[in-house]
C-alpha cells in the first residue's frame, strides 16, 4: 500500500501499486502500441463474462453513468419502450436517463430491500406488448442487495424482449456468463471489481444489437455504435481517450487473471465481508439487508440508536485513521455503507474494525 487512506467504497477504490504504476508512461493514441493496448482491453474484457464470440466489447470515456446513457440512447431505439425495475438509486437513475434520451419508459419498482421478482417481470411483458427492452441493475450499489439475474434475463428471453444489464457492482468478481445468460448489453466500469481507476466505461454488446443500433443514438459522442465502429475501422477511439486510464485497466485486468479470475476475486471480497459482517454486529452496526439478499461487494449498516452516534463523527474519525467509508444511499432509513472491494484483504478490514471501536468510545456510545 502507499501514504494514501484505504478507499472503503464502491468505486474510486484502493488500487495496487501494479495498477497505478502502468499510469506513469505516456502514450500516443494514434500510436500502434496503444492500439493494441485498446485491442487487448476489448479483448480481456470479453473473457472475463464469457462473451467472445457473441458479443463486443465498446468501450467509452467517462464513469459508468456515462456507459449507461449511451447504452439507453444506442440500445433503445426511438420507437422502442424501456421497461426498468428498480430497487435503489440506480435504477431510478436509469429511469431518468431514459426520459432525458427521449425514450419511452416505465419502472416496476420494489423497496430498497426487496429483489426483484421475475415472476412480476413476466407479467408485466405479458400485459405490455409494447415494451422492447428491460434495464436491471444485477448488483444495486445502493444497499448491496444482488438481483436474480438468471431467473430474470430467463424471463426477458422468454418474452422475446431485450436486456441491458447494469452491473457496475458485479463485473470482475461475480458470476456473470454471456454464453448461457440472454443479456444484450452488459454495462460496467474500470474502477470496481476490476480494481482500476475511473475514466472508462464499457459495453459488452451482442454483436446483432450493435447493427441494429446504427443510427438510434442522438448523442454524438455517446453513440455506441459509431465507437464500435472506429474500433473495428482503425482500431482506435473517435475522440481523445484516457489514455493511462486504459493502461491502468489493461494492468488490472491481467492481475484479475493473474489472482485466479472473478472466482477467486470474489472468494476474497466475501472473506473482507465476513469480516467485516461479523465485527460490526459486535459493535452495535445491524446490515440493513438480510444475508440471503447481500453480495459481498459493499455493505449497508444501521446506526445505532443511542444519540451519541454521529456519521459525520464517525467519517472524520476514520478519515483520521487512515480509512474512508461512504455515506448511506437508503431514502428511508438513516444507513452508511463500507465497501469490501479493491485491492484490500481480510486484515484490512480487522484494523478497520479496531479503528470502529475507538471511534465508538471517542463519541461515547453504550457498549
Amino acid at each position: 500500500m502507499s501514504d494514501s487512506p484505504l478507499l472503503l467504497t464502491p468505486g474510486p477504490l484502493t488500487t495496487r501499486v501494479e495498477t497505478r504504476r502502468a499510469m506513469m508512461r505516456d502514450w500516443g493514441s494514434r500510436d500502434p502500441a496503444f492500439i493494441a493496448l485498446t485491442a487487448e482491453l476489448r479483448e480481456r474484457l470479453l473473457k472475463v463474462a464469457g462473451g467472445e464470440g457473441t458479443h463486443v466489447a465498446i468501450p467509452l470515456q467517462g464513469s459508468g453513468t456515462f456507459i449507461v446513457e449511451a447504452a439507453v440512447a444506442s440500445i433503445v431505439p426511438p420507437e422502442g419502450k424501456l421497461l426498468v425495475l428498480a430497487n435503489g438509486a440506480y435504477g431510478e437513475r436509469m429511469i431518468e436517463i431514459a426520459r432525458r434520451m427521449g425514450r419511452a419508459v416505465e419502472a416496476l419498482r420494489w423497496a430498497e430491500d426487496r429483489p426483484v421478482e421475475p415472476g412480476a417481470v413476466a407479467y408485466a411483458l405479458a400485459a405490455d406488448r409494447d415494451i422492447t427492452h428491460v434495464g436491471l441493475i444485477h448488483c444495486e450499489t445502493t444497499t448491496g442487495l444482488l438481483n436474480p439475474l438468471q431467473a430474470i434475463a430467463q424471463a426477458v428471453s422468454d418474452a422475446g424482449r431485450s436486456l441491458i444489464l447494469d452491473a457496475m457492482s458485479s463485473f470482475g468478481a461475480l458470476p456473470i456468463d454471456l454464453q448461457t445468460t440472454p443479456v444484450t448489453a452488459l454495462l460496467a466500469s474500470s474502477n470496481k471489481c476490476l480494481e482500476g481507476v475511473p475514466g472508462i466505461g464499457f459495453a459488452l454488446v451482442d454483436a446483432l444489437a450493435v447493427g441494429k443500433a446504427k443510427g438510434n443514438s442522438p448523442s454524438l459522442s455517446l453513440d455506441l455504435a459509431a465507437q464500435h465502429q472506429g474500433f473495428e475501422a482503425n482500431g482506435q477511439w473517435r475522440f481523445t481517450p484516457p489514455v493511462q486510464v486504459v493502461a491502468a485497466a489493461v494492468e488490472a485486468l491481467r492481475l484479475l487473471e493473474a489472482e485466479g479470475g472473478p472466482r477467486m476475486r470474489l472468494s476474497r471480497y466475501q472473506a473482507n465481508f465476513d469480516t467485516l459482517a461479523v465485527g460490526m454486529l459486535r459493535l452495535g452496526f445491524p446490515l440493513y439487508l438480510d444475508p440471503g439478499l447481500q453480495a459481498p461487494i459493499i455493505a449497508t449498516f444501521l446506526p445505532p440508536t443511542d444519540r451519541a452516534f454521529a456519521f459525520e463523527r464517525l467519517y472524520a474519525g476514520l478519515a483520521q485513521r487512515g480509512f474512508l467509508i461512504y455515506p448511506g444511499k437508503l431514502t428511508q432509513a438513516e444507513s452508511f455503507r463500507i465497501g469490501c472491494i479493491g485491492a484490500l484483504e481480510p486484515a484490512d478490514f480487522a484494523r478497520l474494525l479496531v479503528a470502529i471501536e475507538a471511534v465508538a468510545v471517542e463519541m461515547g456510545l453504550s457498549a
